[in-house]
């Protein structure tokens, strides 16, 4: 598959994404055309980089850097970005001239994902406010942990999904 394909092996998750499959935001080659484009748009650093995907996205996803900096080091091994340091070790990633042919060549797609990351996401109306992601977060770390602990008696097993289909009704009616 080439890096700007706007979709997954299964051909049916856009390069920006959320949810579903994994919880990832990008599918495959979304992301490095976005750190391009930012990186075109004005040279940065890759905190910098993840602030401001953040910030595109309303708040509802922030890179990690494990996601950010390997990226940012495969754009630089194609040529698309140079790399300097500055004072204090940070680097700063500057667009080459190959890399702002590449951007012109997938300037439709590099729309596309900047404007999917407008709307907050494919799907959905808008950023999801901070407070229900971290409860959804809070929800699933929960379930994990319980679910990867002593083994579940029956009533137990029933105790929790009792709790999780009468939350399922309340947000349901809300």
């Amino acid at each position: 598959m080439k890096d700007f394909d706007l979709l997954d092996p299964r051909g049916a998750s856009p390069a920006l994404r959320r949810g579903g499959g994994g919880g990832r935001v990008f599918g495959h080659g979304g992301l490095r055309l976005v750190l391009l484009r930012l990186i075109a748009d004005k040279p940065r650093h890759g905190y910098e980089l993840i602030k401001a995907i953040e910030e595109r996205l309303g708040g509802s996803y922030s890179p990690s850097p494990g996601v950010i900096y390997p990226t940012l080091t495969l754009l630089e091994e194609m040529g698309h970005v140079t790399v300097s340091t500055e004072s204090g070790g940070r680097k700063l990633h500057t667009v080459t001239a190959e890399g702002r042919e590449h951007l012109q060549a997938h300037q439709g797609e590099v729309d596309a994902l900047l404007a999917r990351m407008a709307e907050g996401g494919p799907g959905r109306g808008g950023p999801r406010p901070a407070p229900v992601e971290r409860a959804v977060h809070n929800l699933r770390h929960a379930l994990h942990m319980r679910l990867a602990g002593a083994p579940l008696d029956t009533e137990q097993i029933h105790a929790i999904a009792d709790v999780l289909d009468e939350a399922a009704r309340r947000i349901e009616r809300l």
